[in-house]
């Protein structure tokens, strides 16, 4: 999916834990770029999950759909009306 990496950069407050940030910042040269990169896989990954559930309940839906409208329900059987 991506994002717009040339769209505006604001700053950000977070608060992060002390010595997480300071190793960190001994293994990459751009805490920030380095933040942005993993938060955009996460966001990726967060909305490729939300659309394969998605997908899957649509599948549901259209395979009970289907079912209903070939053997029809269990109410048709045992209606008053």
């Amino acid at each position: 999916m991506g994002y717009d990496r040339s769209a505006s950069k604001r700053p950000v407050n977070m608060t992060l834990n002390e010595d997480v940030v300071r190793r960190a910042r001994g293994i990459t040269p751009n805490l920030s770029e380095t933040v942005e990169n993993l938060l955009a896989a996460f966001v990726d990954e967060s909305e490729t999950q939300a659309a394969r559930r998605d997908q899957q309940i649509a599948d549901h839906i259209a395979a009970s759909n289907a079912f209903v409208a070939k053997h029809g329900t269990l109410a048709d059987d045992f209606s008053t009306l």
